[in-house]
């Protein structure tokens, strides 16, 4: 059983907007609640991990919310936190992507989720990207902090990667600049 973990923990720190840019402004929305949408649509069990800015409230009681403490140690600690509520709850398998990350379609999500591959990673005209799909069987071969936590992984196993052709774009938002660009 499949489910998706959408990263949402950071500050944000190179976004110098009046707002967190998760929640900064985009077309008929904000970036979080276009990643948001995208993900809730896949199909998936969806498990939003928090940390720096509060989005519990913005989200409906079919996502569950997992509070990273730990934030502030780097994205693995988000990973990880994703993980442990999924396989908790039974699942043996995740897919992970970023809330900053608007672009990124509910077809993403299915396609890389249906892969039985140990990692399957969305590509856009052939460059990785998000999301990636993460088997039980390679958890603990994550790293346990820092930033670098998929790249890192199918670097060291690249024999357990699968690539998977997706439509949409899986650009951040990170700064003013980037938000700017699609506006």
């Amino acid at each position: 059983m499949v489910a998706a973990v959408l990263l949402a923990a950071g500050s944000g720190s190179r976004f110098e907007g009046e707002t967190h840019k998760l929640l900064a402004p985009l077309g008929d929305g904000t970036v979080f609640s276009h990643a948001l949408t995208a993900v809730s649509a896949s199909g998936l069990d969806v498990y939003l991990v928090t940390g720096a800015a509060d989005l519990a409230d913005l989200v409906g009681p079919e996502v569950r919310v997992v509070h990273n403490a730990a934030w502030a140690d780097g994205q693995a600690t988000s990973v990880r936190a994703g993980i442990d509520a999924a396989g908790a709850d039974g699942h043996d398998a995740v897919v992970v992507g970023l809330a900053d990350q608007p672009f990124v379609t509910a077809e993403a999500w299915r396609e890389v989720a249906a892969s039985d591959a140990a990692i399957a990673v969305a590509t856009y005209d052939g460059k990785r990207g998000n999301p990636v799909r993460l088997h039980a069987s390679v958890w603990d071969l994550l790293p346990a902090t820092g930033d670098e936590v998929g790249r890192a992984l199918m670097r060291s196993r690249p024999d357990l990667v699968r690539p998977i052709p997706c439509a949409g774009d899986a650009t951040d938002i990170d700064t003013l600049e980037d938000l700017h660009r699609w506006t």
